[in-house]
């Protein structure tokens, strides 16, 4: 072995780039300096088109087939009605149905069933709001003794957003704008925009059971719902 070629592996380890030897980290990526960052919102109004509630029957007897006949046909008899003023099949669901006995407390004695009570809701969606009034009415008048979930909805996810993304871009070009100007600035073009999503709250309603005419249809208003649509852009500072 030549007694010098250690030396001279020293030497070429020693000319080896700093680099090349360890991994160096990266250097972090800055944002654009001349850009502004803003959020921007637009919201549009929408008449509902579809309305859902649901009515139901709350029935107590001796026995529970008494309690379940009895309850089986004041359903039958709303189910129908609802269908004489159009709901089709497909619009209407049975959404809860439960049958509890009823017991009578005997100080410290085992409690006794003393009845039972059966509870069957239905749930109806419709594409008429306008026809809600008089679908409860007729529902309340077949044997109905119990209402609630009363809201109206947009069925159409899509309907409106044109119209609200245009106006949540327009929402982020003024804000840019104006913070621009405070800058001694003017807006350039939008460089990047970002749907953030839009929110389509319910439009719910209460209604409580209450003695009326049967003449006279449920007053019952589906109101309108706001969309609201968002996006994130970056524009160009000049």
């Amino acid at each position: 072995m030549n007694p010098s070629r250690p030396a001279v592996l020293a030497a070429a380890l020693l000319a080896v780039p700093a680099a090349a030897q360890a991994p160096t980290a990266l250097a972090p990526v800055s944002a654009p300096a001349d850009t502004v960052s803003v959020n921007g919102t637009g919201r549009v109004e929408l008449v509902p088109d579809r309305a859902v509630f649901t009515v139901g029957v709350q029935t107590m007897a001796p026995s529970a087939v008494a309690a379940t006949q009895e309850n089986s046909a004041r359903v039958s008899a709303i189910i129908a009605a609802l269908k004489r003023l159009g709901a089709a099949d497909r619009q209407i669901r049975t959404s809860q149905l439960s049958i509890y006995p009823q017991q009578e407390q005997q100080g410290g004695r085992a409690p006794k069933i003393v009845g039972y009570q059966v509870s069957n809701n239905i749930t109806v969606t419709h594409e008429d709001p306008a026809a809600v009034g008089k679908l409860l009415q007729a529902a309340v008048d077949a044997g109905a003794n119990s209402v609630s979930g009363v809201g109206f909805t947009v069925s159409d996810p899509a309907r409106g957003r044109d119209d609200g993304l245009r106006a949540a871009f327009a929402d982020a070009r003024a804000k840019a704008e104006v913070l621009a100007r405070a800058a001694g600035r003017t807006v350039g073009r939008a460089l990047t925009i970002v749907e953030a999503g839009a929110v389509r709250p319910p439009v719910p309603m209460q209604y409580e059971m209450k003695a009326m005419s049967r003449s006279a249809d449920i007053p019952v208003e589906p109101g309108t719902e706001e969309a609201s649509f968002s996006v994130s852009v970056v524009f160009e500072l000049r």
